[in-house]
């Protein structure tokens, strides 16, 4: 749940952020919106891999002429999940010349380092905000180190040299950041919007600064916040950036919403991106989405891959009988299966798992014994697919009867 105390709850179509309301999961397409066909199909997968908000750029005309024929694509798989869109620039021309666009979007997300420049800056979001007042939709107003107000940063790093508070330069941009996002709200306020309609995030590259920022953020309002670096990178970096800050944020209860802004390697998987930032939730014990796999990494006591092969072959388990056991077995997915590779923590760690399996290490006695609930059940032996499939009906068995009733 998401435990910081007072923040206002703001609704985005079927989706409740912030107001004591469970951690949210995000992503965004890197499809053309423009393409119907496409970014529906993308839009798709994201959610189906449990991404609860999607967003999608809308930075032309025909991007913004698709957003509802992608709505009526997903409508017509069955898929609910809520559209944000993404606007720089020009987003106060594209929502008002383009109504069904504006009606169609669940959330508008505006960077208010780049509505405009001088007397049109605050013109631009002030018509952003009240094209949201109208359609009665929310805003994220989203500020990104990279792309700051310009003047501001400017006059705030002349006062700090007046001043002499001797603030790094990294330091005035952070503060710039949070006086950003605090003007942008109450100049949307002023538009007509409520507290429930505007979500803050303030995004830069680097988890220190990042956690800096939120911590000062959080002190200062009770909108909710979307947590995420702005470029996380790609593989083991992105990861462990992103699980790095938000890990701490999240832990010190402030965030009410995640991304992990992943970079895919050319034809990657998007997905990897929601699965990321589900299971930073689940690590930290604030969502439950799927039964979790204890596997060890393996030794010079474990020379044999069978460990590693029915650890694979439990996971792929799980995710293909998810979408059943979801429905049927309530509860599925706090069980926790672990399948361990020697004596040396095996039997313990699988009598702390809901069910686990310790397989013999090299030179140990070939029977691998199974635990339920911190208790022994039975032991198995055989070849390795004869311990997969035994083991996975075990699952099955346990699955049925302990969630089932």
């Amino acid at each position: 749940m998401s435990h910081r105390e007072g923040t206002h709850g703001v609704e985005v179509g079927r989706v409740r952020i912030g107001g004591g309301a469970p951690v949210v999961v995000q992503s965004m397409t890197n499809t053309d919106t423009a393409d119907a066909e496409a970014t529906a199909r993308q839009v798709l997968d994201l959610a189906r891999a449990g991404s609860e908000l999607v967003r999608v750029t809308v930075n032309t005309a025909e991007a913004a002429r698709a957003v509802p024929e992608v709505r009526r694509r997903l409508d017509g798989a069955g898929c609910d999940v809520p559209l944000i869109g993404d606007f720089h620039y020009n987003g106060h021309l594209l929502l008002a010349q383009h109504p069904d666009c504006a009606a169609t979007l669940a959330k508008y997300r505006v960077n208010p380092g780049n509505v405009g420049k001088g007397q049109r800056k605050d013109a631009n979001f002030t018509a952003i905000c009240a094209v949201a007042r109208d359609h009665g939709k929310p805003i994220r107003i989203g500020v990104n180190g990279g792309s700051l107000d310009q003047e501001l940063v400017v006059a705030e790093m002349q006062a700090n040299s007046d001043r002499g508070t001797g603030l790094s330069a990294e330091e005035v941009v952070n503060r710039c950041m949070v006086i950003s996002a605090l003007q942008s709200t109450e100049l949307a306020l002023q538009a007509g919007l409520t507290e429930g309609q505007v979500v803050i995030s303030c995004k830069v590259t680097t988890p220190v600064h990042l956690v800096a920022v939120y911590r000062e953020l959080a002190g200062k309002t009770r909108q909710p916040l979307h947590l995420g670096l702005t470029e996380a990178g790609m593989g083991a970096k992105g990861l462990v950036w992103s699980a790095v800050a938000m890990g701490v944020l999240l832990e010190e209860g402030i965030g009410d919403t995640v991304r992990v802004s992943l970079t895919p390697r050319p034809g990657g998987d998007r997905r990897e991106e929601v699965l990321a930032a589900r299971e930073l939730l689940q690590a930290l014990g604030l969502r439950a989405f799927a039964p979790s796999v204890t596997s060890c990494p393996g030794c010079g006591r474990t020379t044999s891959s069978t460990f590693q092969e029915l650890a694979e072959r439990v996971q792929r388990h799980i995710d293909d009988r998810m979408p059943e056991w979801q429905g049927r077995y309530p509860g599925v997915e706090t069980m926790r299966v672990a399948v361990m590779g020697c004596i040396v923590n095996g039997p313990g760690e699988s009598k702390a798992a809901t069910i686990g399996i310790s397989l013999p290490g090299t030179g140990e006695s070939p029977r691998c014994p199974v635990f339920v609930e911190g208790r022994q059940l039975t032991t198995l032996e055989g070849t390795a697919d004869q311990l997969a499939a035994s083991f996975l009906a075990l699952v099955d068995d346990y699955v049925a009867t302990r969630y089932g009733g």
